[in-house]
């Protein structure tokens, strides 16, 4: 498996070595294998995983509390998925699914108004631009 060093991480990521500390400190990603000198040592899964964070925190305006929600929640499903086969408390599973099923309701109601508000900006934009326009070309 190849390893990365925290400068070629921030290259291909666009972020800063201090943000990558940083995300990790706060938990959004986990922390890295150390080299015998105490080299944070990075994986492609790791780059991967920033790109998904810096992704949603642009693209979707997500907040960084927002992002540890929804990794937690992300991550608490693949585990549920990885545990769901072994458990035999029929019970306990089904109240699992519905916490789970409660948190990714929860992430979509989020996303659903963050798109609402993106699109009342996307209109206002829109009679601005139309304004200035008509003032062109009444010119």
């Amino acid at each position: 498996m190849k390893q990365f060093k925290i400068d070629d991480v921030a290259k291909e990521t666009g972020l800063t070595k201090r943000t990558i500390r940083y995300y990790e400190e706060i938990g959004l990603i986990k922390p890295p294998e150390r080299s015998e000198k105490g080299t944070r040592l990075y994986t492609e899964e790791d780059i991967e995983r920033l790109k998904k964070v810096i992704a949603a925190r642009e693209v979707l305006g997500f907040s960084l509390q927002e992002l540890q929600q929804f990794l937690t929640l992300k991550e608490t499903i693949e585990a549920h998925h990885r545990d769901y086969r072994n458990a035999t408390d029929k019970e306990q599973k089904q109240q699992e699914l519905k916490e789970i099923a409660a948190g990714v309701r929860e992430q979509i109601d989020m996303l659903e108004q963050k798109m609402k508000k993106m699109l009342e900006w996307k209109k206002e934009l829109k009679q601005l631009h139309e304004k200035i326009q008509a003032i062109l070309e009444e010119q």
